[in-house]
């Protein structure tokens, strides 16, 4: 597979699954995370979904499309940990989460997820969704929607 074709099955995942998960919450209390904003494509996704939650989004710099800059109000710029630390703190819960961070290089981006993965946890609202394009540990894996390959994108819940 090319990595032109790898792109395309992400990207159809990614919609794909947010359109699944945001059904899924529909009567679940809480906010929306992004977790890396990027371009800000997944980002738009998100608004467009579920354009009455609250999207907060981490990110280590803002350099998305402009059409996708988030509020400056909930645009938390930084490194992941202290930021989902604020997050716990204020006491702000997440119905979905959308995990992309990353660096590029498989076994970095593996470990980074694992190594947050309990910090995500502290921000979620129980029973609430994460979609991930790394293994996550700490939280139920599910089935997400019959259209994804089960190795393209995992799916989570929060206990």
């Amino acid at each position: 597979m090319s990595r032109l074709e790898s792109m395309r099955r992400r990207l159809s995942a990614q919609i794909d699954g947010i359109n699944w998960a945001a059904e899924k919450i529909a009567r679940l209390d809480g906010d929306v995370l992004e977790m890396g904003l990027g371009n800000g494509r997944t980002y738009d996704h998100l608004r467009q979904e579920l354009p009455d939650r609250r999207i907060w989004v981490i990110d280590r710099m803002l350099n998305c499309h402009p059409s996708c800059i988030p509020p400056a109000e909930d645009f938390l710029e930084g490194e992941a940990e202290p930021m989902l630390a604020q997050l716990a703190r204020d006491g702000h819960k997440m119905a979905l989460a959308h995990y992309d961070f990353g660096y590029g290089i498989k076994e970095k981006d593996v470990a980074e997820g694992q190594r947050l993965s309990p910090l995500i946890a502290t921000v979620m609202q129980p029973g609430g969704l994460i979609l991930s394009q790394q293994p996550l540990v700490g939280l139920e894996q599910i089935c997400g929607p019959d259209t994804i390959a089960p190795d393209r994108y995992l799916f989570y819940r929060a206990v």
